[in-house]
């Protein structure tokens, strides 16, 4: 508004404002009103008359008079279009009326009523606020050539109607927020006579001249969901994600939540901010994913894999050129953790680490360089331990909210506040941040929302002072699809010609703030008690601490560490989520799950069990089994052998604990044998662990037994078997010599053979061979000598046996 005008206002126009000041609207700021009682006593007598001249006439402008019931009809708003109009312009407004009444409504009529302008942020709150009609606040209606004629409403019926209205004919006055109504009037059941019967209200935003200075506006375009990636990776060198379900996929889809965000917002002058933890699941999504089966049972492939690269490639290019704020990794609870999870050892080194990742995360997916040294706790509520922790992971800027840090002004101050220690608090506006709340599917309480929005910027802007004011507007963390659409609307309608003027999350957080303006962080106490319910336990940061160490423990021996530490990393960031908030029983699961994903993994690197270990002899060898079933080698570890009796069994010759360095392919087994010396019979409990190259344990300890024995049973046994066939295989040398010398004998002291070849003698010693059972000759007495037959006779052949001893070495009883 230039000077001149806002003179001539001030002089020409007391009348009207003095006037708005008694019919009990929300008075102008202190300056305003002592410019306008100074006008007043300078006008003296005449301006008085004038005054009330001006009162005793309005009543004959209002219309019908104040109605028995207003809330016969029902009437509610479709769409108002523009939404801030300017001269010249046609405003059209669509709704529905409905009788709730008991008795139908002839001679109805629809109509737009323009009411006085309305000062200040509080006159709009009022305003909104009244439900019962008078004239003197609603004003009156337009000519009757733009009204709607609804001969008869029957009782429980609805209709739609349609006002078309120049807005010329409104007869708006300077810039400002002026009071819309649409208004049913008509004569129920007999009654002759007509009144008002239901009205709804709005604001009409106004602005017809350009003004000076506008107002600096951040409206933050959040981009955050809630976990969708579970720990677990598919099988196979390529190691796909595991989904828990495809509801991202329906987020991103062009008609999703996360689709209209992008979309939308493409088209808008936001700052964006944006949860890694989203990209990174998209991006994991358009590699080529898997998702649970309904049944747990198993997994199947994802089926939207040309979504997710859709969406990542719109999001690039609505982000292109524009400012992006990184969350921390998986938009981590600052309040959960200040309250309870920093007193847990390692919480605050898990903040740091979601930080370090966040702007390599965006800068390598969206090709970008994103602000990361913001933070954003729930609802821009902050307390000093809030404070404390956002800053210790490298945050110099918290983005709060009015209700925080509350100021004592009667004018919107801007944004940046310092509140020591080099932080500054980015302070969104209250009102403006909660006006797009709640169910927007109602095309009605959306058209209202928008309209207040427009209404309480332009306030803003008028305000009595001049000097040029950052207003940021940080809304709800995940808008839904009819919300987006609303803001979008509200932000559309403020186009570059109108009162405010885009800037980006940076530029309000540098913009010189206001010296009057609230700088006290509030105590841990005051805290609002409804977001302190909602936080995470301290044995949810527990959970965390114990997951972390075991996977510490695990990466040690890993030779590809970040095929596991990349994927569980994230998953334990994922366990500190804002997201959770609400949803206590599943961050209980969440948090299971990945620790039991994790100890699956680790027991792929295991000991074999052993049971009874027999050992005969004083020196031994004892082996141990380590198994690696991993998909990669492992290193770094030691195996550690101890006994618990060295007098009856050391290690190594002297010691009772013995180790061994390990490294194992991948899918393989090694054996580990460990030299033992056996001083004294009996049974011994061995224990055998592997440990990592720090000294930690890995995975369970095993037990076993040994029995010890110099000579056991089964070596006597072996040792008189040996003993037995050296003596079988003597007496059988002895008879087949005493044999040899008995065939011999006869044939040297016998007959010549005749010329046949035989003699009669000699035929009846061969008879007598062929009687002998082993073919040899008879003793002497002939037939009644002794029979060759006897028991006394050698043990016949049974065939050569090894007799050689077995070795020292192991027996293993399962």
């Amino acid at each position: 508004m230039t000077a001149t005008n806002r003179n001539r206002r001030r002089g020409t126009d007391v009348r009207v404002a003095e006037a708005a000041v008694f019919q009990g609207i929300p008075s102008p700021s202190p300056a305003r009103r002592w410019l306008r009682r100074t006008a007043s006593a300078l006008l003296g007598v005449p301006l008085t008359a004038g005054l009330l001249g001006g009162m005793a006439a309005s009543p004959a402008h209002a219309g019908p008079q104040a109605p028995s019931d207003a809330s016969t009809v029902d009437v509610s708003l479709t769409t108002l279009q523009p939404m801030a109009p300017v001269a010249g312009e046609t405003l059209t407004v669509t709704g529905t009326v409905v009788n709730k009444g008991k008795q139908p409504v002839t001679d109805a009529e629809v109509a737009l009523r323009v009411g006085p302008q309305i000062y200040g942020r509080t006159g709009i709150d009022r305003a909104a606020q009244r439900e019962d009609f008078h004239p003197d606040y609603d004003g009156t209606p337009v000519d009757d050539s733009f009204t709607v004629k609804l001969p008869r409403l029957a009782s429980g019926v609805s209709r739609d109607f349609s006002l078309r209205v120049p807005v010329d004919e409104l007869n708006l006055g300077d810039n400002g927020v002026y009071q819309l109504g649409v208004a049913l009037s008509g004569s129920p059941g007999s009654q002759s006579y007509s009144q008002v019967l239901g009205i709804e209200r709005t604001f009409l935003p106004w602005q017809p001249e350009a003004l000076e200075k506008k107002t600096r506006l951040t409206y933050l375009w959040p981009l955050i969901s809630s976990t969708h990636l579970t720990s677990e990776t598919g099988s196979g060198n390529e190691q796909p994600p595991v989904f828990e379900d495809e509801s991202l996929a329906r987020e991103i889809a062009p008609d999703g939540r996360l689709g209209q965000m992008v979309s939308l917002g493409r088209e808008l002058p936001v700052t964006w901010v944006i949860d890694p933890d989203l990209l990174a699941g998209v991006a994991a999504m358009a590699d080529g994913y898997r998702v649970k089966r309904e049944d747990g049972e198993g997994t199947v492939p994802g089926r939207n894999q040309e979504l997710a690269k859709t969406w990542m490639s719109d999001l690039q290019a609505a982000v292109k050129g524009a400012k992006v704020v990184a969350l921390p990794y998986a938009d981590p609870d600052l309040a959960s953790l200040a309250h309870r999870g920093k007193n847990v050892s390692g919480s605050l080194k898990q903040l740091q680490q979601a930080t370090s990742v966040s702007a390599s995360t965006v800068e390598t997916l969206l090709h970008v360089k994103p602000s990361t040294d913001f933070a954003w706790p729930v609802e821009g509520a902050i307390d000093s331990s809030i404070v404390k922790v956002a800053t210790s992971a490298g945050a110099d800027k918290i983005i709060t909210r009015g209700d925080s840090l509350r100021d004592q002004l009667n004018y919107t101050a801007s944004a940046a506040r310092p509140i020591g220690g080099g932080t500054t608090a980015v302070v969104a506006d209250s009102r403006l941040s909660k006006a797009f709340q709640g169910d927007m599917l109602d095309s009605g309480r959306a058209t209202l929302a928008v309209q207040d929005f427009l209404a309480q910027t332009l306030a803003v802007t008028l305000q009595d002072t001049d000097k040029q004011r950052s207003l940021v507007v940080a809304p709800q963390r995940t808008p839904t699809t009819s919300q987006a659409r609303s803001m979008a609307a509200a932000l559309l309608a403020l186009g570059p010609q109108r009162w405010t003027q885009p800037l980006d999350l940076p530029g309000a957080a540098a913009f010189k703030p206001d010296p009057d303006a609230t700088t006290r962080v509030p105590s841990t106490a005051r805290y609002p008690e409804a977001l302190r319910r909602q936080e995470l336990p301290v044995q949810a940061f527990q959970d965390i601490r114990n997951t972390q160490d075991d996977l510490n423990r695990f990466s040690v021996i890993l030779t590809q560490k970040d095929r596991v530490e990349t994927p569980f990393g994230r998953a334990i960031d994922r366990e500190m989520s804002t997201s959770w908030r609400g949803r206590p029983t599943e961050a209980q699961e969440y948090r299971t799950s990945v620790r039991d994903n994790l100890q699956v993994l680790t027991e792929q690197v295991r000991l074999i069990e052993k049971s009874q270990i027999t050992l005969s002899g004083r020196s031994a060898t004892i082996p141990i089994t380590v198994q690696n079933r991993l998909m990669q080698d492992v290193d770094r570890l030691v195996l550690r052998l101890s006994s618990d009796n060295a007098a009856r069994l050391s290690l190594d010759g002297e010691e009772n604990v013995a180790s061994r360095p390990i490294e194992i392919q991948a899918g393989h087994s090694e054996s580990v044998k460990f030299d033992a010396m056996a001083n004294a019979n009996g049974q011994v409990r061995m224990r055998a662990q592997l440990f990592t190259e720090d000294n930690k344990p890995y995975g369970q300890e095993m037990e076993f037994t040994v029995k010890v024995s110099e000579i056991t049973p089964t070596v006597m046994l072996v040792i008189a078997g040996g003993v037995l066939l050296l003596v079988l295989a003597g007496v059988r040398m002895y008879t087949q010599r005493k044999r040899a010398a008995a065939q011999e004998q006869p044939m040297a002291d016998g007959p010549e053979p005749d010329d046949s070849g035989s003699t009669a003698e000699g035929s009846g010693a061969a008879a007598a061979q062929e009687g002998a059972p082993d073919g040899g000759q008879r003793p002497e007495g002939g037939i009644d000598g002794p029979d060759p037959g006897q028991p006394s006779d050698p043990t016949p052949d049974t065939g050569p046996e090894n007799g050689k001893p077995s070795g020292t070495g192991e027996k293993v009883d399962r």
